[in-house]
C-alpha cells in the first residue's frame, strides 16, 4: 500500500468528517429549543454529508489551500538542473547526500503511517462485518417469524397515521424488544408477549413502530450507521451516533403523542417495555428498537414535559435538507492541503497515478515529480507529469489555464534533461493556452533565448519585451537578453545602455551574471578598465566562505583522495546561447565510501552552471583519503570548468 498517496487521503477524510460533526453539534445546540425532529434532521444530514465526503473528494477537482502541515518526510533537495549544451545526453546523476540520507532513514525507521492505515482498515472491516452479520441475523429472524395476530390491528393504526400501505407485523420470541426493520419493505417485529398485553399498550407500541416507518427512520438509521464505520476511531462520531438515536426516539415519541396518546400513559408503557424486554445486541446495528434503558430517563422527561416542542418535520423537508447538506459539503470535500515542501518520492508510481486519477487530483502527481527531477530520475518524473496533464485535460479541458501550466511543467522537465527541441513546442503550446499571465514569463524567456540562438532576432525581441510587460521580477533578466540580442545585431550603443539598465534592475546575484556578460562586451569594445571593475564586483558578490567541516584536511599524515572516474558537467541552453564560460569552485567532503558529500558552492556561475557542477561532482568516484592506512572523510576543493567547444 502506497502510504504517500493513501495516508493524506485518509487523513483528509478524518479531519473533514470531524469538522462536519462539530458543525452538526453546534447546530443541535442552537436548535435545542426546537423539536427533536429538527435536531434529528441535523444529525441525519450530517451523516449523509460524512458519507458524501470521500465520493466528492475523489470525483471533484482539487481546491488548493496552503498548509503548514508536512505529510511525509521533507525532501529538501538540492535543486540541481540537468541540461547540456552538447549533443550527447549525460547519464543520470546520483542523488544528493541529503536525499540519500532521507531515503535510508525512511527505509529503516518505523512507518507509523502504514501502521495507522492498517489499524484503521482493520477497525473499519470489523465494524462493517458486525453490521453485515446483524443484517444476516435479522434476515434469518424475519424469515423464521410468523404473522402476528396483531397484524389487523396494525393495519388499522397505519391508516390513523396516514401510511399509504399496510405494514406486516411478525411475531418473535417472548421477551424480544419491539423493533422495526427493512429498508425497502419495512416490517414490525413484535414479541409473542403482545397477545397478553392490554389493548392500550399494544396500541402504544404499534403506533411507535409505525411512526418510525412513517418518518423513514430505518433508512436514516442505515445512513448514520454507515457513516460511523469509517469513523469508528473517532469519539465525535460515537457521540453523534448517540445523539442521532436519542433525537430519533424523542421525535418518534412526539409523533405518537400528536395522535392523542396521553403522555403519562405513554411514559408508563414505555417504562414497562424497557424493563421487561431485551434488545438483541447482535441486531442493534441493523434494526430500530423501541427503547434503550440508557436513554430512558431523558425520553421520559421529554414526554412528560408539556413545554416540549413536538413539531414534526415533513419527509420532503428531510430529503431537501439532506440534499442541501450534500451539496454544501462538495466544495469543502474538494479542499486539499497544499504542502509547502515537495512531497516524498512515491514508492509505487503506478499506484500513485491510479490514486490521482481516482480523485481527479493532478497535484498528487505534480508534487512527487519535483524530488524525482532533483534526483535526475527524469523518466519517472515525466511519467507522473504526463499523467497529471491527462487529468488536467479531463477535468478542465485542453484550452484551460490549468492544462497550459501542465504543458509548461513538462517543458521545464525537458529543459532540465537537455532536450530543448522537446521543450520548445511544449512551451509554445503552453503559453498559447495560458495567455498573458505572469507565470508564463519563464516560458517566454526560454523561447526568446531559443530564437536568439537561431539568430531570429526580431522574434527574440518580441519574447523578451513581453516578459518585461508581464512580470517585473523577470524584467531585469529580459533586459539582459535584449542587450545580448542588440549586441549580436551589431547595435553596440543600444546594447550598452540596455546592459546598464538591466544591472540597475536586478538583484546582486542575478546582476553578477549580467555584469560578466557586460564585461565581455566592454572588452570587445576596447574598454578593458571598465570590464576589470565589473569583474571585481562580480568576485565580491560570488565569493562565499568555505563551510566549516568536521572532516579531516589534507595535511600531515592525511593523504588526499584520488579521482577514479568523473562525469563532465552539462551546459545549460541559456549558457550555450549566451556563449558563457567560467569555473565553479566547490567544497566537498570525500567520504570513506569514495563519494562526494556535503557539496557546497564556494564560487558559482550564472545560468545554472553551478548547479550542474554539483550534479556532475555528485556522480564522481574517488579513492578515499587515508590516514595511517585507514580511509577517512577528507575536505577537498574542486574546480569545475565550463568551456564551449
Amino acid at each position: 500500500m502506497n502510504t504517500t498517496v493513501w495516508f493524506p487521503i485518509l487523513a483528509g477524510f478524518a479531519w473533514k468528517s470531524s469538522v462536519v460533526l462539530c458543525v452538526a453539534w453546534l447546530l443541535s445546540l442552537v436548535l435545542r429549543n426546537r423539536s427533536a425532529a429538527m435536531r434529528h434532521l441535523v444529525w441525519t444530514a450530517a451523516s449523509a454529508a460524512v458519507l458524501a465526503l470521500p465520493l466528492f473528494s475523489i470525483s471533484l477537482p482539487a481546491l488548493r489551500v496552503p498548509s503548514f502541515t508536512k505529510i511525509g518526510p521533507q525532501v529538501a533537495a538540492l535543486f540541481m538542473t540537468n541540461a547540456s549544451g552538447r549533443p550527447e545526453a549525460s547519464s543520470a546523476a546520483a542523488p544528493s547526500t541529503r536525499l540519500v540520507a532521507a531515503s535510508r532513514h525512511l527505509e529503516t525507521s518505523f512507518d507509523w503511517r502504514r501502521a495507522a492505515m492498517f489499524a484503521w482498515m482493520i477497525g473499519a472491516a470489523v465494524s462493517m462485518a458486525q453490521m453485515l452479520l446483524a443484517f444476516l441475523r435479522l434476515w434469518r429472524l424475519r424469515r423464521s417469524s410468523r404473522p402476528s395476530p396483531q397484524d389487523a390491528f396494525g393495519t388499522k393504526l397505519a391508516r390513523e397515521l396516514r401510511l399509504a400501505y399496510a405494514v406486516p407485523i411478525l411475531e418473535t420470541a417472548s421477551g424480544t424488544m419491539p423493533m422495526t426493520c427493512g429498508f425497502l419493505r419495512p416490517v414490525i417485529l413484535l414479541s409473542s408477549d403482545a397477545e397478553a398485553w392490554q389493548e392500550e399498550r399494544r396500541r402504544i407500541v404499534l403506533l411507535h413502530e409505525l411512526a418510525h416507518i412513517q418518518r423513514g427512520d430505518v433508512a436514516a438509521h442505515l445512513l448514520a450507521r454507515m457513516a460511523l464505520i469509517p469513523n469508528w476511531w473517532n469519539p465525535l462520531a460515537w457521540l453523534a451516533w448517540r445523539e442521532f438515536r436519542k433525537e430519533r426516539e424523542r421525535a418518534t415519541d412526539d409523533l405518537v403523542l400528536s395522535t392523542g396518546a396521553p403522555a403519562s400513559d405513554y411514559a408508563a408503557h414505555l417504562l414497562e417495555i424497557a424493563r421487561g424486554m431485551q434488545i438483541v445486541s447482535a441486531l442493534a446495528s441493523a434494526s430500530v428498537a423501541m427503547a434503550r434503558r440508557s436513554e430512558l430517563e431523558g425520553r421520559l422527561g421529554a414526554i412528560l414535559d408539556s413545554r416540549t416542542n413536538r413539531k414534526a418535520v415533513r419527509r420532503a423537508t428531510i430529503m431537501t435538507a439532506i440534499a442541501a447538506a450534500v451539496a454544501l459539503i462538495a466544495p469543502f470535500a474538494a479542499v486539499r492541503a497544499q504542502d509547502q515542501a515537495p512531497q516524498a518520492i512515491p514508492t509505487d508510481i503506478d499506484a500513485t497515478i491510479a490514486a490521482a486519477f481516482a480523485q481527479n487530483n493532478y497535484d498528487m502527481l505534480d508534487k512527487p515529480a519535483e524530488p524525482l527531477e532533483a534526483l535526475r530520475q527524469f523518466d519517472s518524473a515525466k511519467k507522473l507529469l504526463d499523467a497529471a496533464l491527462t487529468i488536467r485535460q479531463r477535468v478542465y479541458g485542453a484550452s484551460s489555464v490549468a492544462y497550459g501550466i501542465g504543458l509548461v511543467k513538462l517543458a521545464d522537465l525537458e529543459k532540465k534533461r537537455n532536450q530543448p527541441e522537446q521543450a520548445v513546442p511544449l512551451y509554445s503550446q503552453g503559453i498559447q493556452v495560458m495567455g498573458d499571465r505572469k507565470d508564463a514569463a519563464p516560458a517566454l524567456m526560454f523561447l526568446g533565448v531559443t530564437e536568439l540562438g537561431k539568430k531570429n532576432y526580431e522574434r527574440a525581441f518580441d519574447y523578451f519585451a513581453k516578459v518585461e510587460t508581464l512580470d517585473s521580477t523577470h524584467a531585469g533578466t529580459a533586459k539582459m537578453w535584449t542587450a545580448l540580442t542588440l549586441d549580436r545585431e551589431g547595435k553596440a550603443t543600444d546594447a550598452d545602455a540596455m546592459y546598464q539598465s538591466a544591472i540597475a534592475m536586478q538583484e546582486p546575484d542575478d546582476a553578477a551574471t549580467t555584469m560578466e556578460l557586460y564585461s565581455s562586451f566592454l572588452k570587445a569594445q576596447g574598454r578593458d578598465d571598465e570590464a576589470t571593475v565589473l569583474l571585481d564586483r562580480v568576485k565580491t558578490v560570488r565569493r562565499v566562505p568555505s563551510p566549516a567541516s568536521n572532516a579531516a584536511h589534507i595535511s600531515g599524515g592525511v593523504l588526499p583522495p584520488k579521482l577514479i572516474s568523473k562525469i563532465e558537467p552539462a551546459y545549460t541552453e541559456e549558457a550555450r546561447v549566451a556563449k558563457y564560460q567560467g569555473t565553479a569552485v566547490l567544497s566537498i567532503e570525500v567520504g570513506a565510501d569514495g563519494l562526494a558529500h556535503n557539496i557546497r558552492v564556494v564560487r558559482g556561475l550564472g545560468f545554472g552552471l553551478d548547479q550542474n557542477a554539483v550534479a556532475a561532482v555528485s556522480q564522481w568516484r574517488f579513492q578515499a583519503g587515508t590516514k595511517d592506512g585507514a580511509p577517512l572523510a577528507v575536505v577537498a576543493t574542486i574546480e569545475v570548468n565550463f568551456k564551449l567547444l
